[in-house]
């Protein structure tokens, strides 16, 4: 894609600068995009999904929320989708409490059970709840809800 670059890798098995992935990671190439243009970016819907491991389904689209413009980028493996939103809602909270409210507000409320709760405490560190608890105060009152389960959930025992 014209302006997004990868540094090349050095392989030590052949000695020499390797070629380009030909499988490149979509969330890098936004990443890329993004910083290029000096842009806020954060994943949603089922980005968010796949990201965090809740879903293993491929989407045609990558969308990501920006505090630039609306914009649509096509590559070889796919769409890369920005969708712009407020500033609040991309820059005053963490990637990681972001991603896991998107990927809850895709889930929907009816469909956050206990498997999704132990599957993203798993994936929290002590540091990171206690961090998401603190911004989730922002956020509906169900994700707020569901954000507290989350943080008390080891993981391990039954929410």
């Amino acid at each position: 894609m014209r302006g997004v670059y990868e540094y090349p890798r050095y392989s030590d098995m052949l000695r020499a600068p390797a070629p380009p992935d030909p499988d490149p990671d979509p969330d890098a190439i936004a990443h890329a995009i993004a910083r290029a243009r000096g842009w806020t970016i954060l994943p949603s819907g089922e980005t968010a999904l796949n990201i965090l491991g809740l879903s293993t389904q491929v989407s045609a689209a990558w969308e990501y929320l920006s505090d630039g413009p609306s914009k649509s980028y096509r590559w070889s493996g796919g769409l890369l989708r920005f969708r712009r939103r407020a500033n609040w809602e991309t820059t005053i909270l963490s990637l990681r409490f972001a991603l896991v409210v998107q990927a809850l507000k895709t889930l929907g409320e009816q469909h956050v059970d206990v498997a999704v709760i132990r599957s993203l405490a798993f994936k929290l560190r002590d540091k990171e709840k206690a961090k998401l608890l603190k911004e989730a105060r922002y956020s509906t009152a169900w994700v707020y809800e569901a954000v507290k389960r989350i943080c008390k959930t080891s993981g391990r025992s039954d929410v």
